[in-house]
């Protein structure tokens, strides 16, 4: 696989991920609506967003791909954890 090809590759995995991670904002919307969710899944993936951003960030040569995707993991997982309670 050329160096370009892998570069669009990672970029359209990044926009995916970006995508599934703001599919949080219907299930923060419920629990705010009292209609509470359970924490664990989006706990589990704001764990390992952060392990990835972590990851990303600590490679010699920064991987934004990486970092890009997880960091809305981060974020949105988090505000479902949160407002879960």
């Amino acid at each position: 696989m050329s160096e370009k090809t892998a570069k669009k590759l990672g970029w359209a995995g990044t926009c995916m991920s970006i995508l599934m991670y703001v599919a949080y904002i219907a299930q923060i919307m419920s629990n705010l609506n009292g209609n509470k969710g359970s924490f664990i899944q989006p706990l589990a993936a704001t764990i390992n967003c952060t392990l990835w951003v972590t990851y990303g960030f600590c490679k010699k040569d920064r991987d934004y791909p990486i970092i890009c995707a997880n960091v809305p993991g981060i974020l949105f997982g988090l505000g479902a954890v949160i407002t879960s309670f």
